[in-house]
């Protein structure tokens, strides 16, 4: 257990060199504390690392420089090489081992007395002397290697805690006790692999940092004369890691490409820093969990999307099967993209999507069915007189009424060997090693409140639709913290509120974040800049630029971006008479593992899929006047079918009908039983290969949002030309 301030952890670093041997000197924040590490630089082959088991005071740590220092005058002496902040991890090309070390550091934030940093700038230095491995040290690959780690910017979008878990979320680190290696190995690491050596050597964490790659934002807001800090965090997952159009859909071990897991922590402002009372709030954004591509192409701003058959959706099946794992249940999923498009693209997604959804819920419980919300999030926004974010609000609602959120209190007491049953700190410790009885003040929390289940969020890129919904959930979530915090009396923030423009903006500057690192370019911002009143014409022509720009960096600079991705997290590792990475065939299609010609493919993909055209067949609940403008249910033409719906067994009422806000539906338990389908309508249904549908919790929500037909198809195509999200 660890105190809110202080505590026995490596903070700050000098490295010294002999001819023979690098000598870090680590210690902690209180000066108190110091540490040796010894690194072997007359092998070129091996990395020898040995921690001096000592612990000494300052004076100590002098004197035992000034004995090195004389015994290897001869050869030199003891130099001093740099200050820093860190290990990030060692690496191996094909000549020598380097140390890629943190010698200039930002603090971002703070959590409950933890202190975030960010890397200002790193340095990566080669081990062994010039003289032991002076060939292949400098060849061509070596350098080209090199080069491409480092093209991967420590400086941008990394952040690291030395006494908070920082990889996990609020909730884990006080409901769970996993320290030291342990979180290391957690899917937010992404110096996992380059850490690997020294820790599983070392047996401890004391000198390296563990890093997490994508998004932090803190700053303090106030809200009826009352002050909060807001934090906002994204962990981007190393798991199938990479760039837009190399890395999509899912892999054989149902991770998914631009995983994302973002958490919103509030507290009260307080004197000294430590709250009485703190919430957080836990979604999550991922590709599609399907096996599907799409081939990279200079000629093709908008390539095919092309499906892989996956048997049993077995894929699909461990993906949800992780997410229940991660965050228990319920797993709701809110899809947004398109219901009907002139080409079949998105629309392919939808459909198989449904459908994977549907097979997989038929082997569950009752509760623990995945709970399926489409919202068409592109033709609505182009729906005059319908307000989007209100939807997405209400949507955003009844889903926290399912999870809820995190909300504990904090009780601050003196320090002691074992806290009560239920008790957390805020922090334990990396590693058991690293700390020691304190007379400090400790603050432990006590949850009132846990978040149960997450909502999933996905568009076709989990970009711009996506980013504009987790903005939506996050306001709704920021309401309901307030309120639990005892800062605003009603849990609701109004859409035009100064706090939803701050909240805005923290969503606005996350989604360009996370945009630039999958995408190439900054987030499309449309219905945000709509949002605030912006003028049309400068948002089209901002929004055209961002295009042009992702389709620049995806055409031109991914593959070597996706290269350097690789490099880093360790799913490459370059090896002496074996091909350079360069020169291997596309990352896309190793991780894919596909069989046969892309023709093959694509004909396979095409003729099983054509005839669906994208649109989810679903049985429906409403009386058919309801969809069809009076129209009997029959042997419905192909471009009606997404008005078809199947109401879920076990879901929650959402009430998101604009134009009659006092209509609701619902989605659980349909009043008089399910209507009857004819006979000519379920083999119609056989023949698109869909199974009957029973029990899978379905909504359509294109459906409640308005009771008007579709956007023509041709202003959709130039909406499609000039911003593609």
């Amino acid at each position: 257990m660890e105190a809110m301030t202080g505590g026995k952890f490596l903070q700050k670093f000098r490295l010294y060199e002999t001819r023979s041997k690098f000598y870090l000197i680590g210690r902690d924040k209180s000066r108190s504390h110091w540490r040796v590490l010894k690194i072997d630089r007359l092998e070129c082959a091996e990395l020898g690392v040995e921690e001096d088991p000592t612990s000494y005071t300052e004076n100590e740590c002098q004197e035992l420089l000034w004995r090195i220092h004389e015994g290897n005058r001869l050869t030199g002496g003891l130099k001093f090489v740099t200050k820093c902040y860190g290990i990030v991890g060692f690496v191996k090309f094909l000549g020598p081992y380097y140390m890629v070390v943190i010698t200039r550091r930002r603090k971002v934030g703070t959590i409950c007395g933890h202190e975030i940093y960010s890397i200002g700038k790193s340095e990566m230095i080669a081990i062994p002397s010039v003289i032991v491995c002076p060939n292949v040290a400098y060849s061509r690959d070596e350098n080209r290697y090199k080069r491409l780690l480092c093209s991967v910017d420590l400086s941008k979008d990394f952040f690291f805690s030395y006494s908070y878990n920082i990889m996990r979320s609020l909730q884990k680190n006080i409901t769970e006790k996993n320290t030291g290696q342990v979180v290391y190995e957690t899917m937010f690491v992404w110096n996992e692999f380059l850490t690997r050596a020294v820790r599983n050597h070392l047996k401890n964490t004391s000198w390296t940092v563990a890093l997490v790659h994508g998004f932090f934002k803190q700053s303090k807001l106030s809200v009826s004369g009352k002050d909060f800090w807001l934090t906002l965090i994204a962990r981007r997952s190393r798991h199938f890691a990479g760039t837009r159009f190399l890395k999509r859909g899912v892999n054989e071990k149902g991770r998914v490409a631009n995983d994302v897991e973002t958490e919103q922590i509030v507290f009260e402002d307080t004197s000294d820093g430590i709250p009485s009372h703190m919430a957080s709030v836990v979604q999550h954004r991922g590709s599609i969990p399907l096996v599907w591509f799409q081939e990279t192409s200079r000629l093709n701003i908008r390539p095919d999307i092309i499906l892989k058959p996956d048997v049993d959706y077995k894929a699909t099946r461990l993906h949800f099967e992780n997410l229940a794992l991660r965050y228990g249940n319920p797993i709701i999923i809110l899809n947004l993209i398109k219901t009907r498009e002139k080409k079949p693209r998105e629309s392919l997604l939808r459909a198989e999507f449904a459908k994977a959804i549907h097979y997989i819920n038929k082997g569950l419980t009752e509760d623990k069915r995945l709970k399926f919300l489409h919202m068409d999030l592109s033709k609505l926004s182009r729906r005059k007189g319908t307000n989007v974010l209100a939807l997405l609000n209400k949507v955003a609602s009844d889903v926290l009424d399912l999870t809820e959120f995190l909300h504990c209190e904090i009780s601050t007491s003196a320090k002691s060997e074992g806290a009560p049953s239920g008790e957390r700190t805020v922090a334990k410790p990396r590693d058991d090693k690293c700390s020691s009885d304190q007379s400090e003040c400790v603050a432990k929390l006590v949850p009132l409140l846990l978040q149960k289940g997450v909502l999933r969020t996905n568009c076709i890129d989990c970009l711009d639709r996506t980013n504009v919904a987790q903005f939506a959930y996050g306001l709704t979530a920021l309401g309901r913290q307030l309120h639990a915090l005892g800062i605003i009396e009603s849990p609701k923030i109004e859409l035009h509120a100064p706090l939803a423009d701050d909240l805005m903006d923290f969503y606005e500057r996350m989604g360009d974040t996370l945009a630039i690192q999958y995408g190439g370019s900054a987030a499309h911002n449309k219905i945000f800049c709509e949002q605030r009143g912006q003028w049309k014409a400068a948002t089209q022509s901002q929004e055209f630029l961002r295009t042009l720009q992702r389709y620049y960096n995806n055409a031109y600079t991914d593959n070597d971006k996706q290269d350097a991705i690789n490099v880093f997290l360790g799913h490459f590792q370059p090896q002496q008479g074996k091909p350079a990475l360069w020169k291997l065939d596309s990352d896309q299609h190793y991780n894919i593992g596909r069989q046969g010609t892309l023709k093959e493919e694509i004909a396979r993909s095409f003729i099983k899929r054509s005839l669906s055209d994208g649109n989810i067949l679903l049985e429906n609940s409403l009386p058919v006047s309801n969809c069809n403008n009076g129209e009997k249910t029959g042997l419905l033409p192909m471009q009606q079918l997404d008005d078809i719906r199947e109401p879920s067994d076990s879901a929650p009422d959402i009430s998101i009908c604009e134009p009659n806000p006092s209509s609701s539906m619902n989605y659980g338990t349909v009043p008089g039983g399910r209507h009857s389908m004819s006979e000519e309508w379920q083999n119609y249904l056989k023949r698109l290969g869909y199974p009957e549908l029973h029990s899978s919790n379905f909504l359509d929500l294109d459906l409640l949002s308005s009771s008007g037909n579709s956007c023509d198809e041709e202003d959709e195509e130039v909406f499609e030309r000039c911003s593609k999200s």
